[in-house]
């Protein structure tokens, strides 16, 4: 299946967020796809041979690698009239942001009835309901602001040397997510990129090391933005 672009704004909903929030509904969402969205000939496309037969999907696998841009166009569509108002969705998460529980109530009004007449199918091991505070997405929101996520701050910290580029560039973008987070960030981590550009040539050196360090003891130190 071919690739189908749709920008993700895991930024912008956080911004939002911690401006609004005081109580906040945070849900995870299973969302039914209606069978055969593109049509017979996409069906064809993602067909599985198997021993007992041909089978193919009727509803869309995450498994696909434009599962999660078609997921949040549809989301995004879905949800349109309250995105940047009362919600915030990225994609199988949603945030019902409001300021009074009065409010809120309303709030939730609104959003269940988007769910009954697209058939969307809500988690409920991954609600919470009037809450402050929360994780979204992979960051810690709350009316002080939004912070780095303690586990990805613990997978910078933990993160093994690189072996490859691909483990240099999987760091590489471990470390550019929490830039945010870091004080003078491209000062900061200026010789960690120096250091890598030598490493394709020379490998890794303990200068890579040293400024991988560097950078972990410098994200460990984090506070809201």
């Amino acid at each position: 299946m071919p690739k189908r672009q749709f920008p993700f704004t895991a930024d912008r909903p956080n911004c939002r967020l911690h401006r609004r929030t005081r109580n906040a509904l945070l849900l995870g969402c299973l969302l039914r796809i209606p069978p055969n969205p593109h049509g017979p000939g996409r069906r064809r496309k993602d067909s599985l041979i198997t021993p007992h037969g041909l089978y193919c999907y009727k509803v869309m696998p995450f498994e696909l690698k434009n599962a999660g841009a078609t997921y949040q166009r549809l989301m995004t569509k879905i949800f349109k009239p309250l995105v940047g108002r009362t919600v915030e969705v990225y994609i199988d998460d949603i945030v019902v942001k409001s300021k009074t529980q009065r409010e809120h109530a309303l709030h939730l009004q609104e959003v269940f009835h988007l769910l009954r007449k697209y058939d969307m199918k809500l988690n409920p091991s991954k609600c919470a309901f009037d809450i402050s505070a929360g994780k979204f997405p992979g960051f810690m929101v709350s009316q002080r602001g939004i912070k780095v996520s303690p586990d990805q701050v613990k997978a910078v910290m933990e993160i093994p040397p690189p072996r490859n580029k691909k483990e240099l560039q999987r760091l590489t973008g471990k470390l550019v997510a929490l830039g945010r987070f870091i004080a003078r960030f491209t000062d900061e981590l200026l010789p960690f990129f120096l250091a890598i550009r030598k490493a394709g040539v020379n490998g890794w050196t303990d200068g890579c090391q040293n400024a991988v360090e560097k950078n972990q003891n410098t994200t460990s130190c984090n506070h809201p933005f």
